[in-house]
């Protein structure tokens, strides 16, 4: 299964929230590079190809399979709600899975009972599910974490953005393992 992010997420973390966390002067000439660092803190633990293995912010996400499964656990939780469900049939055309067929417990989606899911095409990545993924509210630890590497990239200013041993141990509760 691969994950591809459809509908990126806003900043987990704002300008004002670094300003304040790291005691910055808070000046709009180091705005710019304070939210470059901000944005590649967050890209190193967000999203599919991130070390937590979750989605942070809410984030439109599509998995991509070669056929159905019983259940299919999609990954980057959490996941709030399914977009679509859709799928190439066996003539070549896109069909889309009727909300009623389905449901969503947690991460994971299986068909409702009674209910199967259509035989598609035997083809690479003949089924697509687009859902809604991330928090509404992030929580602190990340958060925190995130302000934790932006400002050793902020006194480091010429390092990548690392994930140090405090950062690893505020996320290491929320981690999913792939």
């Amino acid at each position: 299964m691969r994950v591809f992010v459809v509908t990126p997420p806003a900043p987990v973390v704002s300008y004002a929230e670094a300003v304040a966390r790291l005691r910055l002067a808070g000046g709009s000439d180091e705005q710019g590079d304070v939210e470059m660092m901000i944005a590649a803190a967050t890209a190193l633990i967000d999203g599919p190809d991130g070390w937590l293995g979750r989605a942070l912010g809410p984030q439109i996400l599509e998995a991509r399979l070669d056929a159905f499964c019983a259940a299919i656990e999609l990954p980057c939780p959490p996941v709030a709600a399914i977009v679509s469900v859709k799928y190439v049939d066996a003539a070549g055309a896109e069909q889309t899975v009727a909300p009623e067929d389905y449901y969503l417990a947690g991460r994971r989606l299986a068909p409702a009972p009674g209910k199967s899911w259509p035989t598609p095409r035997s083809q690479a990545e003949a089924v697509r599910i687009r859902y809604d993924a991330g928090y509404a509210t992030v929580p602190a630890n990340i958060k925190s974490a995130i302000l934790l590497m932006t400002g050793d990239q902020y006194r480091h200013r010429d390092s990548a953005p690392e994930l140090s041993i405090a950062a690893e141990r505020l996320l290491e509760p929320v981690r999913v393992y792939r």
